[in-house]
């Protein structure tokens, strides 16, 4: 099966460091990727990562601050190096449809690039990812933001016990599955759901009900974490998230995986980000397992 997983090509917040990159995120999902957030530097990165430009079908910025989109002219560049026939779609909030363009346009490439504004409402619909509905959910920052959720749908999956119970074997598996009914048997009978997989994406913004919408029960969120809670009133000031309180959100949503990062320059020691989410999250009785991210770490979707 294709892989599902997270490559981190930058984890910086503003400004990079000798360490941290600009933020970058590619998702890899089914064959296919979606690009998140390429901040300054991101082309370079995904050479480092070996991440194909040709896979990424898409790019999705949560809002126009630079350190989250200043790398679009480049990373189009690459496109239309790699693959000059192919086309390009960027998302972004409707307020940064200008911005967005702009950078398309600093590319100067003549690839097709389509930019679709997102509309600032819960649930709005972005795109189909491989069969999974890709949303967005307005936020809380100092310009209009959104983050992004991946959801795949529910499926069906057999209980081996119940084929056996009601004497459906080999073929005949197919035959039901394919036709719903078999000598009496339906597939609800021999079946249980299986729910999908999902993915959330939640970069700068406070506190708010956005947050906890998009982190409902997902198995791998990547949640901004700028600040640790002794600078909580710069965090709020600046409208982002400490470790703990993304570490909170996450716990309280019954996120499985939570993939921290964008953290501020002022934080050379990111063992102080993970006790504080650690810490947040037994508190909370939580299950959540923390992963602090760092560029280049590649970060799985749990497996069901």
């Amino acid at each position: 099966m294709p892989a599902r997983e997270l490559v981190v090509l930058g984890t910086a917040s503003q400004a990079p460091t000798r360490t941290r990159n600009h933020n970058g995120y590619v998702l890899r999902w089914d064959g296919t990727s979606v690009l998140f957030d390429p901040g300054e530097g991101t082309q370079r990165q995904m050479v480092l990562a070996g991440v194909a430009s040709p896979r990424v079908e898409r790019i999705c910025v949560t809002h126009a601050h630079n350190d989250h989109c200043l790398g679009v002219p480049g990373v189009i560049a690459r496109m239309a190096l790699d693959d000059p026939d192919r086309s390009v779609a960027v998302h972004g909030p409707e307020d940064a449809v200008p911005h967005l363009r702009a950078l398309v346009g600093v590319a100067s490439t003549g690839l097709p690039v389509t930019v679709h504004g997102v509309a600032p409402v819960a649930g709005a619909a972005v795109a189909d990812v491989a069969g999974a509905r890709l949303t967005a959910v307005p936020l809380d920052h100092r310009v209009p933001a959104v983050g992004y959720r991946l959801q795949e749908p529910s499926g069906r999956r057999f209980v081996p016990e119940r084929l056996a119970a009601a004497g459906i074997t080999g073929p005949d598996v197919g035959r039901l599955q394919r036709d719903g009914e078999l000598r009496g048997v339906r597939l609800a009978d021999v079946t249980a759901e299986r729910r999908g997989q999902s993915f959330a994406f939640v970069m700068d913004t406070r506190r708010c009900a956005g947050v906890a919408d998009l982190l409902a029960g997902a198995d791998l969120a990547v949640v901004e974490s700028t600040f640790l809670d002794r600078d909580a009133a710069l965090a709020e000031r600046y409208a982002h998230l400490t470790a703990a309180q993304a570490a909170t959100a996450a716990a309280r949503a019954g996120v499985r995986r939570l993939v921290l990062t964008h953290f501020s320059a002022r934080y050379a020691d990111l063992d102080e980000v993970r006790d504080e989410a650690l810490a947040a999250v037994a508190a909370e009785g939580g299950r959540t397992e923390v992963h602090v991210a760092r560029d280049l770490d590649v970060v799985e979707v749990p497996p069901r």
